[in-house]
């Protein structure tokens, strides 16, 4: 639907409610998202920084994932550089701000909230990322889901953004959430062990989906027939995943572990083994995305 006030949820009135492809045998399934690019498009920019003028040059999200290890060399962007400061830097965009308490009757509200408020005025087929359908089915099935992301956001943050996919009737209701992740919150950062603030964002996206798993164990109990896949569109961030659900598979071999790579908008699933990925499904289609994990109708 191209209508930006019709939704998912006119679609999922006509739905029924399915069960875990493993219910019958106590399995679980659960989800795993990275936001940006990936459940959805918005516009938040990042800064880079001319290294002698300080000139700043605004780059989106999925550009930035392809230019990121050519910055400072040469080429293009031999002259820019990341800067880190959370306030003025290369991700200010992607950090809460200060709100006063004046500011927040007045209705201000922090900029992943205003980015997402704003990308859903928009006909929704400018906004949606190759994963909203499987995160739609996830969040209409009640499954327990994870958002592990890079944005350093307060995890409350990101769900006040994530309502609004509710109030705009998009979701046809709040997510059943396992864990909130964005790996650079610096609280965030400490609950994963990185104390020194030191860890690559990738590397912390390893930490949260081991802490999101551990934590599945412990709600929902160990069962041999849990299903658990993970979404992210950066190509560095997928290497390192795939290392980490390698070493899960290898902890819980009689549990599944996925992976879909959704970089420059595919939809890929790999299937992890104690070896590693092995690729699954290559297509983005809606029905393909619902055959990740339990709605699978050629297997019992």
């Amino acid at each position: 639907m191209s209508n930006s006030h019709k939704g998912q949820l006119e679609l999922g009135i006509q739905r029924l409610h399915e069960k875990d492809r493993n219910h019958h045998l106590g399995g679980r399934s659960f989800y795993f998202f990275d936001f940006d690019d990936n459940i959805a498009f918005l516009s938040t920019p990042l800064i880079l920084f001319h290294k002698t003028t300080g000139e700043e040059l605004r780059v989106g999200s999925g550009e930035y994932a392809k230019i990121h290890p050519h910055i400072g060399e040469p080429g293009r962007y031999q002259d820019y550089e990341v800067r880190f400061d959370d306030e003025t830097g290369t991700y200010r965009n992607f950090r809460d701000i200060k709100i006063s308490d004046i500011e927040k009757l007045e209705g201000k509200k922090q900029i992943f909230v205003q980015d997402l408020a704003e990308v859903l005025g928009f006909p929704d087929v400018q906004w949606k990322g190759p994963s909203w359908q499987c995160f739609y089915h996830a969040t209409f099935n009640r499954r327990p889901i994870s958002v592990i992301t890079a944005r350093g956001h307060d995890p409350k943050t990101l769900k006040e953004g994530i309502q609004l996919f509710v109030e705009k009737q998009f979701l046809p209701h709040e997510p059943n959430y396992l864990s909130v992740f964005p790996v650079n919150h610096k609280p965030t950062r400490h609950i994963l062990g990185d104390t020194s603030l030191t860890m690559s964002a990738a590397q912390l996206k390893q930490k949260a989906i081991r802490a999101s798993v551990e934590k599945a164990l412990d709600v929902y109990g160990h069962n041999p027939h849990h299903r658990f896949g993970m979404s992210d569109d950066d190509p560095k961030n997928i290497q390192l995943i795939a290392e980490e659900m390698t070493r899960l598979k290898t902890d819980y071999p009689e549990m599944s572990f996925f992976l879909i790579a959704t970089h420059d908008g595919n939809f890929v699933k790999h299937e992890i083994t104690r070896d590693g990925a092995e690729p699954k499904v290559g297509e983005g289609s809606f029905a393909n995305q619902l055959k990740l994990f339990d709605v699978d109708r050629h297997k019992s």
